[in-house]
């Protein structure tokens, strides 16, 4: 199942890269998963056999003709006329995936317990690139369970230099 959603959203990605709107793209499929997130039962609407396809492709256009561009509806369409529609937001995943890996990108989550300044911010960041050895790309969370410091998701890893996670590391040594 994996492997249909890699070669969908390459197949967009290159469609996106020929026309050099990758970007463009991405911030449209990111809105459709968020729609769809907020309403899951939209996606089985899609993905209903009971349903003709027809209506099924109706409701894309009524829902998304107006804030995508035609190869954006164009593609959902195609996943739905093929029955894969329910793997969509995998497909917007992968594609996302695409963009950082050509735009030497990762995306970064940064936990803290308090809101950081933007001098704070912008070390962090720094520190970052130089670990990751790529830009980044922030997601700022305030976690007040942290107590201090901070935590951070990055490409499957996580740093965490939080307080929380020095006690649990100081318990469990005295356990």
């Amino acid at each position: 199942m994996l492997q249909i959603d890699k070669e969908y959203a390459a197949a967009l990605f290159e469609l996106a890269a020929e026309e050099n709107k990758t970007e463009e793209y991405l911030k449209e499929l990111r809105g459709i998963k968020e729609i769809i997130s907020e309403n899951p039962e939209y996606l089985e609407f899609l993905g209903s056999p009971a349903l003709a396809l027809s209506e099924r492709l109706d409701a894309i256009d009524s829902a998304f003709s107006s804030q995508v561009s035609e190869y954006t509806l164009s593609f959902l369409k195609l996943l739905c006329e093929n029955g894969r529609i329910r793997v969509l937001e995998s497909c917007i995943d992968e594609f996302a995936k695409l963009c950082m890996f050509v735009s030497n990108t990762a995306e970064a989550t940064v936990f803290s317990a308090v809101e950081l300044s933007s001098q704070q911010r912008e070390r962090v960041v720094a520190k970052l690139e130089k670990v990751i050895g790529k830009s980044i790309k922030p997601t700022y969370i305030i976690d007040e369970s942290l107590i201090g410091g901070l935590k951070v998701e990055v490409e499957g890893k996580t740093f965490d230099g939080s307080i929380k996670h020095r006690l649990l590391e100081v318990k469990e040594g005295i356990v």
